[in-house]
């Protein structure tokens, strides 16, 4: 019989990352600055050695080193947790407070809800498609690896890349204080916390979703639905968080079908409002691709909100 062991508590932990302490995002880089501070933040990992493994995995030149902004994208992709000075940190804040700009954000709250019947699930419910690193809501949700500690391949197209590579690596070192903290990997149907530092959102939260590797099993989705409770319960505990935006969990390379997912979602998500009442504003089911989107429309047509869980 396999043993897990236990994971750590928020109160074990908020401290240690500074939870309840703001993030004060520096002022935006200027036009100039925003073209010429790649080159000098690559300069930077060169000479500390995180360049050197990257260069021979990709050959003695590649296409990516013609655009830095990319190659420093790679770089900080590939790069551990390891503490960056913070005169390099308040640059490349500076960087993706103006690339964070750039992009046009979206504040939840004012997006169309699934029902207007005060008191029901419905009511304080929404779905949207679209990139999760643009919300604006108090808090989104991260679909993580057992680590905890992002993606290290470059450019792959997977949630837990886009948010950090838009958060910056503040989180990444975050995420290293708390599983050098718990000491074990992160289970499957918990969540961690962090601030969300160069995201418009304020908080990041970080769960494991079940792997399926064949046939779905009942077990698959009582995983699953434990990682969206978790992350509802773990977002009442922050300061002020009254929005929620959870992603589809485990539904990428994790292999959860589509379609079970967002049933899983949806009922869990109800369930818990109706025993949560006016804990949370809204909460905002974000999906990103069309399959996705059509996924969560055929599960609300059967009524999975208003199922119990």
């Amino acid at each position: 019989m396999t043993v897990t062991a236990p994971a750590l508590a928020l109160d074990a932990y908020r401290g240690l990352v500074s939870l309840d302490t703001p993030f004060t995002p520096p002022a935006p880089a200027s036009e100039e600055e925003r073209s010429a501070l790649p080159r000098r933040l690559i300069e930077h990992l060169q000479a500390d050695g995180t360049e050197q493994p990257l260069r021979e995995e990709s050959g003695p030149s590649t296409r990516l080193e013609a655009n830095e902004r990319a190659w420093l994208r790679a770089l900080l992709t590939v790069r551990g947790p390891q503490q960056l000075p913070e005169d390099f940190l308040l640059a490349l804040d500076r960087l993706l407070q103006a690339e964070r700009r750039m992009r046009p954000e979206v504040d939840p709250i004012h997006l169309p809800r699934l029902g207007d019947v005060p008191g029901t699930a419905a009511a304080h419910c929404a779905v949207w498609q679209g990139d999760i690193t643009t919300l604006a809501a108090d808090a989104i949700v991260n679909a993580a690896n057992a680590q905890l500690l992002g993606c290290f391949r470059p450019f792959h197209a997977c949630i837990d890349n886009a948010i950090h590579a838009a958060a910056g690596p503040r989180l990444r070192e975050d995420c290293a204080r708390i599983m050098r903290a718990q000491g074990t990997p992160e289970p499957t149907g918990h969540a961690k916390a962090t601030r969300a530092y160069n995201l418009p959102a304020r908080y990041v939260l970080h769960t494991v979703g079940p792997i399926v590797r064949g046939a779905l099993r009942s077990e698959h989705e009582e995983a699953l639905a434990a990682c969206y409770r978790a992350c509802l319960d773990v977002a009442t505990r922050l300061q002020g968080v009254r929005s929620i935006a959870l992603c589809a969990i485990s539904t990428g390379v994790f292999g959860f079908p589509k379609g079970p997912a967002a049933r899983v979602a949806l009922r869990t998500v109800g369930a818990w409002l109706r025993e949560h009442p006016g804990t949370l504003e809204l909460v905002l089911f974000n999906v990103f691709g069309d399959e996705d989107r059509e996924a969560y429309s055929a599960a609300l047509q059967r009524g999975a909100l208003d199922e119990h869980a």
